[in-house]
């Protein structure tokens, strides 16, 4: 028996003495075990050079996690080396999705490859193959709570924008490619018409989609604004009697205690003793409710009207092409159906769900959407013919 040999059943002997009721030695791998195994390694190997990449190109503890986690991943392939001993056979390729994630990591970067990790981390194969050890299940686990937090912190600092863009260019997808059906459906109306129709719902939609958001962000900047401490009040805040201290009403106004509205009112005042001025940051208070970003609402405005223009227009190119109506109507149903799937995967992957569930979710519901505008237009072309 060779050495490599001795050693995996070393290894599979002390599973079997912790799982086992009896003492019997473990029997010999089956090639299905084998082959098992040997994807195990090479999966364990591929994840271990992921986080490796992202690690690469972060900094500070976001990096030593990384790493950290690629540590992880190399002692379970270390464990799989072992149980293979003299099968180790040649290197397999990784599964698929792990390939993707690689592919993701090296191209993308952190936030979706950290999604699709969360969700490869969170369906370990190990809680139900009794060759892999509880500590290996319970560290699968872990690692995916670990990528979670990960994920989370690349989510935050995704710019919002991002976010509006997917979801604005499939409202203006399932809109007008649902108008477009509707006056397909009535029956009888030139190509041309319907042309028309699917640029004037494109343009509509869009403008109202970046009116909206102009006076949504407007609104929103100006609530803020009217929340925040009025730059004039430190000019005044030195005449203010320092017996009576009404500056600490202004602080409890705000939701601070009397003992805090006290202190931070006492601070205001040491700093008149020394510089015979305040600055606004101070008049603010430590404890004040942290100044939120103010957006430009033209910059919403715009991103809105040009990513529900840009989903809006795919239902409505086949026209322009002058073909047959159904050809066209059929062309615009596969590119919008395509369109569907990539962003339902695109909000799968960002919210750590697997992204072909959330393809198909987004297809369906998609689909069902304008199949319903269709009929419609079919009832009413009947009711007014």
């Amino acid at each position: 028996m060779t050495a490599g040999s001795e050693e995996r059943n070393n290894v599979m002997q002390q599973e079997s003495d912790s799982q086992l009721s009896d003492d019997q030695p473990a029997n010999p791998p089956t090639p299905k075990q084998i082959r098992r195994w040997q994807q195990y390694l090479a999966n364990e190997r591929a994840e271990a050079a992921v986080y490796r990449e992202l690690a690469r190109n972060r900094e500070g503890e976001e990096k030593e996690i990384l790493l950290a986690m690629a540590k992880a991943e190399e002692r379970h392939e270390q464990y799989w080396r072992t149980m293979l001993g003299d099968d180790l056979g040649f290197p397999r390729a990784p599964s698929f999705s792990t390939r993707i994630m690689g592919f993701l990591a090296k191209r993308f970067g952190t936030v979706f490859t950290l999604a699709m990790m969360q969700t490869a981390e969170s369906r370990s194969p190990y809680a139900d193959d009794a060759d892999a050890t509880e500590q290996m299940t319970a560290d699968e686990a872990i690692h995916a709570e670990v990528v979670r937090g990960l994920a989370a912190r690349g989510r935050e600092k995704m710019s919002g924008n991002f976010r509006a863009a997917v979801f604005g260019a499939n409202d203006g997808l399932v809109s007008n490619f649902a108008l477009v059906l509707g006056v397909m459906g009535a029956g009888g109306i030139d190509s041309n018409i319907i042309l028309l129709t699917g640029i004037s719902g494109m343009l509509a939609g869009a403008l109202s989609m970046g009116a909206g958001e102009y006076i949504s962000v407007k609104s929103q900047n100006e609530l803020l604004e009217a929340s925040h401490p009025h730059l004039a009040t430190s000019t005044v805040v030195p005449q203010l009697d320092v017996d009576a201290n009404e500056l600490a009403l202004v602080y409890r106004a705000r939701g601070m205690s009397v003992a805090e509205a006290k202190e931070q009112a006492d601070k205001v005042f040491a700093q008149i003793e020394q510089s015979k001025s305040v600055d606004a940051e101070m008049l603010a208070g430590a404890n004040a409710a942290e100044d939120e970003t103010l957006s430009s609402p033209w910059m919403v405005a715009a991103s809105s009207f040009l990513c529900f223009g840009a989903g809006a227009l795919l239902p409505v190119l086949p026209f322009f092409f002058d073909l047959p109506q159904m050809i066209a109507g059929v062309i615009a149903t596969a590119l919008v159906g395509i369109a569907l799937m990539v962003t339902g995967a695109i909000t799968g992957i960002l919210s750590g769900k697997p992204p072909f569930l959330r393809a198909i979710r987004q297809l369906v519901v998609g689909m069902l959407a304008a199949g319903v505008t269709y009929a419609l237009g079919m009832l009413f072309g009947v009711a007014v013919g």
